[in-house]
């Protein structure tokens, strides 16, 4: 199987690097301290097509393909160093966006993915539950039929986006437990009964913010479904073969950069018995830094490619989402070792690195989840 990028692909995704390196890292440092979005960032973002990256020209997107998408964001994480924005930006582009590309109806396309591709508008989903954290199937948000459309309660928590979101994709329970009974509703942040929570603070991806969303007799129109009565868990599922993807293509990036400049420290570095690099207790983790990228990036670009050929591809992203995050968090502690003590330090940027990345094994499914998932389609449940 051939990987390789055309000319197009190859020309987009350095200049998502260039991109990256020239509107992503100025004043990363001071936005992370005080865990502040960027809307300044975001429209920068959105000004490059990111927000809009898979959305058809029609509805003014990019329309790229996933394999593209893929190659564009691992651009800008290896040239930017504002990974929440970017998290942010995929989130939207992944979880919002595109189940309202694939399973909207032409209204809710024409209503809503122009302002969406354009960065406007944008776009939260809402699924996790207090109460049932990855257990999708155990959210107790319901969703109550009525004449003239369906009154929704309850709450969710770690909604990405949340803050500053103008339309969240709420999932509710619309019928007794098991996949039909859960379903999707496109809901405007301004709808009464709906309201965002104070953001929650984090250790890392603080430049992203998350909040708690309640929903108190919120009551939307019959039109706000999404797809149909009982597709959420379908649409849901789907959503997450894509997101996973999208989300873990920056940490490529961010790994990349992490190992040339781990290679270059250990070049330069001398504490008086020449370069630490000729030391193997430094190279040989450094050789690891390479195996694991490169390990993590074939999945995920095999991933991405499966997700574009055939549809689905439910056990190579989350054999990609598993490789890509846990490998991320590897490489970000091997170049703080490397840099030892000044990589302990704020200054050098690579403490942050590390506190970003430890995300990357909870969000979008855990890792214990993507392990689950492999698993049960070996028949082991």
């Amino acid at each position: 199987m051939d990987f390789a990028w055309n000319e197009d692909q190859l020309a987009i995704r350095e200049a998502a690097t260039e991109f990256g390196a020239r509107m992503l890292v100025e004043g990363v440092e001071e936005r992370d301290r005080t865990g502040s979005f960027s809307q300044q960032a975001w429209t920068a973002c959105a000004d490059f097509g990111l927000t809009g990256l898979l959305v058809p020209e029609r509805w003014g997107g990019g329309e790229q393909d996933l394999l593209t998408a893929v190659a564009t964001f691992e651009g800008v994480g290896r040239g930017g160093l504002d990974n929440g924005t970017v998290f942010t930006v995929a989130a939207h582009a992944a979880s919002c966006a595109g189940p309202i590309l694939d399973y909207g109806s032409e209204d809710q396309k024409d209503a809503w993915l122009p302002p969406l591709a354009d960065g406007s508008t944008i776009g939260a989903a809402a699924m996790t539950e207090p109460g049932s954290g990855s257990n999708a199937l155990g959210l107790n948000t319901s969703a109550e039929a009525m004449d003239d459309g369906w009154v929704l309660n309850g709450s969710k928590t770690f909604v990405s986006n949340a803050p500053m979101a103008d339309l969240f994709l709420v999932y509710a329970r619309t019928g007794p437990g098991g996949l039909a009974g859960l379903s999707a509703f496109l809901v405007p942040a301004d709808t009464p009964g709906l309201e965002v929570g104070k953001p929650i603070e984090k250790m890392g991806l603080r430049t992203a913010p998350t909040a708690e969303v309640f929903l108190d007799d919120c009551r939307v129109p019959a039109s706000s479904v999404l797809g149909s009565v009982g597709s959420g868990a379908m649409i849901f599922n789907q959503t997450m073969d894509v997101e996973r993807l999208l989300v873990m293509a920056p940490a490529i990036g961010v790994m990349e950069r992490l190992l040339a400049r781990s290679v270059a420290h250990a070049r330069e570095r001398d504490t008086g018995k020449g370069p630490i690099g000729k030391n193997q207790a430094v190279s040989h983790p450094i050789a690891d830094m390479e195996l694991d990228l490169e390990q993590a990036r074939w999945l995920l670009y095999r991933a991405a490619w499966h997700a574009q050929n055939h549809g689905t591809a439910t056990r190579e992203s989350a054999l990609a989402k598993l490789s890509v995050s846990e490998a991320y968090i590897r490489c970000c502690r091997t170049a703080l070792q490397v840099f030892g003590g000044y990589g302990y330090t704020v200054e050098y940027g690579i403490e942050r690195e590390l506190r970003d990345a430890l995300a990357t094994t909870v969000y979008v499914g855990t890792s214990e989840i993507q392990r689950n998932l492999i698993a049960g389609l070996r028949g082991l449940k």
